[in-house]
């Protein structure tokens, strides 16, 4: 076996190199035979120099202790970069013990740009994602082309010792025996425009598929966990709500309105950091119970792609632990807290006329009206991009004028009882109908009894033929519109019986009065 030294490696090779541009200074003046020639003699060198490397890299695994491997092959490959054009930068998987964010945008991004040349892929599916996940296989290579520029991807994998890589964001470091990172080769000339342009462009199609990808998540708080981990204190469940705007009963006004208002949200980031103002969007949707905000909540969520944050204040001790929740949203995100007029007395009002330290004793165990306050418009409103804030209410009256004030909940939504035109969309949703001759019958009803959407969708969801199902509806519309005339003819009988009560006391009392009188004269 023989025993080749690093430096002889490498004066061998340098020599090979040197032979092969002596041919090829010589090949410009020579006839085509002699092209021929030199072009094999070019050949043979190259075979030799590859044949060479083979030998070292054998000799190295077999006779070398590990730790040389790298030191060996690392000198060789700086040798041939004296003659390259060509640039490598290395992005590895980890940063330290954070996830580095080019990796994964770069390892999501090559997923969708397979080459022919493309041999091994590697393909997974979570249990509860819709879609495929694709990516490179260890020492696969994928071109890409940007800008006319050619770019090439190689996924390295290097082997470790286990006990010596361990890293707490990996969930898998204890059982791996390998360290990945990317390679990205381009010319030289080139580098400007990857850090300028390509690896920024490469981030923002990595959001763009993932946001493609993306399964739709309600997130609830762990209360346990709001101490400990913050990134467990949202805990998530897949949210397979079936509402979109275009089965939503809404007039379409309305429906219109709120597309129209999502749409200029989303495409204004740059207006609103102009204009100094945090990236979000409140919402407040008030009415009776059944008329459709947690309908119209996740019909949002369906068209913007957004998770949904589920907010119960109630569950929340003081202002900062609400603070430390909110920080924990991820962007792109919808925060929902149903029923403010209900679900938390905000006890800086409430307790205002205790005094300055039964005020301050309360701050510490409930969410305060200027804790929601601060995070709705003040300084922590801004902790947060691409955010919409949506409260819900039955009794709008009850709430506090500050959470009204423009800025703050921008758009107000009046979810009413059920119109003609929303009826008209349930019956087409649920009976697959456009037209039939009961529909008139029951615009006038609705025009005269109070019905929310989910009284009509459950009378037209009891039955699969038309004819009955209307039939019904028409049949509880009038039967609800009777009870409700039963019990307001019964409240009046109660109160003039209460007052024809309150006026036989007092006449009573007077008698009694002039009893008294007789007597003391």
């Amino acid at each position: 076996m023989y025993k080749y030294t690093h430096l002889e490696i490498e004066t061998h090779i340098h020599s090979e190199v040197k032979t092969i541009q002596n041919h090829q200074m010589a090949s410009s003046s020579s006839s085509p035979d002699n092209k021929l020639a030199m072009a094999k003699t070019i050949l043979a060198t190259a075979a030799s120099i590859v044949t060479t490397v083979m030998v070292a890299r054998s000799v190295a695994q077999d006779l070398l202790p590990h730790e040389f491997h790298d030191f060996l092959f690392s000198g060789i490959r700086n040798f041939f970069n004296r003659f390259s054009s060509q640039l490598t930068m290395v992005i590895e998987e980890f940063d330290g013990l954070v996830n580095n964010q080019i990796y994964e945008a770069a390892e999501t991004y090559l997923g969708s740009k397979v080459s022919p040349s493309t041999h091994r892929l590697k393909v997974s599916k979570p249990e509860n994602e819709k879609s495929f996940i694709i990516t490179m296989e260890s020492n696969e290579e994928i071109t890409d082309v940007f800008n006319g520029v050619k770019f090439n991807w190689v996924l390295v994998t290097r082997q470790v010792e286990t006990k010596n890589f361990y890293n707490p964001r990996d969930l898998n470091s204890t059982l791996r025996s390998e360290v990945r990172s990317l390679e990205l080769s381009f010319h030289k000339k080139n580098r400007d425009l990857v850090l300028n342009t390509y690896l920024p462009h490469i981030l923002e199609e990595y959001k763009s598929i993932k946001q493609e990808k993306k399964t739709i998540k309600i997130f609830t708080v762990e209360y346990e966990n709001l101490y400990c981990n913050l990134a467990d204190a949202w805990i998530p469940t897949n949210l397979d709500h079936p509402a979109n705007f275009e089965t939503l009963a809404l007039d379409s006004e309305i429906k219109d309105f709120i597309l129209g208002d999502l749409e200029r949200f989303l495409r204004r980031k740059e207006y609103y950091r102009k204009i100094g103002k945090a990236w979000k969007r409140g919402y407040l949707l008030y009415g009776p119970p059944g008329t459709g905000k947690s309908s119209l909540i996740a019909a949002m969520a369906n068209y913007l792609n957004f998770d949904i944050y589920d907010l119960e204040l109630t569950e929340i001790r003081s202002n900062s632990e609400l603070r430390r929740l909110l920080i924990a949203m991820a962007n792109r995100s919808i925060l929902v807290v149903e029923d403010i007029d209900c679900t938390v007395e905000f006890q800086d009002r409430v307790n205002h006329e205790s005094g300055p330290s039964n005020v301050h004793n309360s701050e510490d165990k409930k969410v305060t009206l200027s804790g929601m306050l601060n995070f709705i418009d003040g300084l922590w409103s801004s902790c947060g991009d691409e955010r919409i804030i949506v409260f819900t209410t039955n009794h709008k009256e009850k709430l506090d004028p500050a959470l009204l004030r423009p800025g703050r909940m921008d758009v107000h939504v009046h979810m009413s009882y059920c119109t003609p035109c929303g009826f008209k969309l349930l019956a087409s949703n649920y009976l697959g109908i456009e037209n039939h001759m009961l529909f008139e019958e029951i615009e006038q009803q609705l025009q005269i009894t109070q019905v929310t959407p989910a009284e009509v969708a459950e009378q037209l969801i009891k039955t699969h033929t038309p004819d009955e199902a209307l039939q019904g509806l028409i049949e509880f519309m009038k039967m609800k519109k009777k009870e409700k005339e039963e019990a307001k003819a019964k409240k009046e009988q109660e109160a003039d019986q209460k007052l024809e009560a309150k006026d036989g006391k007092t006449t009573s009392d007077e008698k009694v009065k002039e009893v008294d009188n007789d007597d003391k004269k």
